[in-house]
């Protein structure tokens, strides 16, 4: 038997101002991970004798993975499960390196309830420096009507 799983907020459930505050951790596992799963080899991400002759020095995070942490916030978090998000735009203002920790901010910043939409400001902070700045529009997971034994009747 599968297990239900709870579905995140619904639209009427969010209101503008709620945040979501995470830390996130870079470590080897994950950027080899993420490499290996998208056959990316790019020098930049993995190899310390090429990236420290280029202007940034050392090895940068890809800024995919960084979406993907949001990614995973909005599908855990805010809204939660059964959520996805429609738009994007979001600015890496700097480059994140190997081993840094990040703190990011989601806010809500409106709630479009006849459009099924919320609003997300986002940003990412590596202590007081903004690396990474925008904003999403997330579809919350639809609220689903109860069912009962009788749904089934005809099967």
């Amino acid at each position: 038997m599968l297990k239900k799983r709870k579905l995140g907020r619904t639209i009427r459930e969010i209101q503008p101002g709620e945040k979501l505050v995470f830390q996130a951790a870079i470590e080897d596992k994950d950027l080899l991970l993420y490499l290996g799963l998208t056959d990316d080899a790019n020098p930049l991400y993995i190899q310390h004798d090429y990236a420290s002759q280029t202007p940034l020095g050392k090895p940068i995070v890809p800024t995919v993975m960084l979406t993907g942490m949001i990614t995973s916030a909005v599908s855990k978090y805010l809204p939660g499960p059964g959520s996805y998000i429609t738009r994007q735009d979001l600015l890496f203002l700097r480059p994140v390196y190997h081993y840094e920790t990040l703190e990011f901010l989601l806010e809500v910043a409106e709630v479009d309830e006849a459009g099924h939409c919320v609003t997300l400001n986002v940003t990412a902070t590596r202590g007081a420096e903004t690396v990474l700045d925008g904003t999403l529009s997330v579809c919350p997971p639809h609220a689903l009507p109860r069912f009962d034994g009788r749904v089934l009747e005809n099967f």
